[in-house]
């Protein structure tokens, strides 16, 4: 069995963790969801380096961003579908 490029812990998740070093934009991932052991294939638009997030949906500056179930921040840009997930476009909502 291929090995995932991608972990995401919930269903209810917007992003997933990347598992692999050096992942590539175009790569076809393997993403697997850890609660239910499902999986699927997205496709990364850029490069992204190990333990940042990817974005699973499209997701609006404004929107909160969901990750092992929790709420984790606010997007403060949009993030397209397979973009990289970071402090350039999410902020925490504690201050």
């Amino acid at each position: 069995m291929e090995a995932p490029h991608l972990l995401v812990h919930d269903k209810k998740d917007v992003v997933g963790v990347v598992v692999v070093e050096g992942l590539t934009a175009g790569t076809d991932m393997l993403c697997v969801v850890t609660a239910d052991n499902s999986s699927f294939r997205l496709t990364t638009k850029m490069d992204v380096p190990i333990g940042h997030k990817i974005a699973l949906v499209d997701i609006k500056a404004g929107d909160t961003v969901w990750k092992y179930g929790q709420d984790i921040g606010r997007a403060v840009a949009n993030i397209g579908q397979g973009e990289h997930v970071h402090v350039h476009n999410l902020k925490t909502k504690r201050w």
